[in-house]
């Protein structure tokens, strides 16, 4: 079995964001870089998967030279090989194509992603690589089994599960409880180190879209302590204040 991962080159959660002072960019100096966490699980579930079934799994990322710590981390993790197209990642839209474009002359049997990447949060890729490549897509997995060529996905929907059965091959957007990270030793990471990441040119793609500029989130205003019998002090600054009645 084939197996493509889509991993992402994300800022840690702990680090502090900020942006050009024209406000048109963002600034990355300074701040760690980690494979996107939501990637990750899907990782650990190629990796399940490749052990029951022998399967060899490739990582592909779009980027440039700054991701391949990244990458290697991925490879140490369980990936056989990786891939990294030579481009910024300029949206969704970019990155779905240069990933269909590598899969369509590979015959991958079964594409991961994971359910978004936390630094856009935008939860288009696995939709738009089965989109590109004619294949079904899911997102939101929940739970993932491969059997006899066809995948079991149960995903969460509102008030309930979705349980699904359907023919390989396949693109899947993976969340939490697929599975379980995996934390690579020292040996994987020093074989990681010699592993060769292969580095192809991004095919062209009409732009869509661009980003005007970037704002950060107000910050939070601090909490305001009410004693628990003046229900009628809580009401006025329900109304005056948070505006929610």
């Amino acid at each position: 079995m084939k197996i493509l991962v889509c991993i992402s080159h994300v800022p840690d959660t702990t680090s502090k964001i900020s942006f050009s002072s024209d406000a048109t960019a963002f600034n990355s100096s300074g701040l760690q870089f980690v494979v996107n966490p939501y990637d990750e699980i899907a990782l650990a579930k190629a990796v399940e998967i490749a052990q029951s079934q022998n399967g060899e799994i490739t990582v592909i990322n779009v980027g440039e030279s700054e991701t391949e710590p990244t990458i290697r981390k991925a490879l140490a993790i369980g990936a056989d090989k990786a891939i990294r197209v030579n481009a910024k990642p300029k949206d969704g839209w970019f990155v779905a194509n240069q990933i269909a474009s590598h899969a369509k002359d590979n015959a991958y049997d079964l594409i991961l992603t994971g359910r978004e990447s936390i630094d856009y949060n935008g939860t288009q890729i696995a939709a738009l690589v089965g989109e590109l490549l004619g294949i079904p897509s899911v997102s939101l997995a929940k739970k993932l089994q491969i059997e006899n060529g066809k995948a079991q996905i149960d995903r969460e929907i509102e008030n309930g599960v979705e349980k699904l059965e359907i023919n390989l091959p396949l693109t899947v957007g993976t969340s939490e409880g697929v599975a379980e990270p995996k934390i690579p030793n020292i040996r994987n990471i020093m074989g990681a180190r010699s592993k060769t990441i292969e580095v192809v040119e991004p095919i062209e793609v009409p732009e869509l879209s661009s980003i005007k500029d970037y704002e950060l989130p107000q910050p939070r205003e601090s909490v305001t302590m009410i004693q628990a019998d003046q229900v009628e002090e809580l009401v006025n600054l329900l109304h005056s204040k948070s505006k929610v009645i």
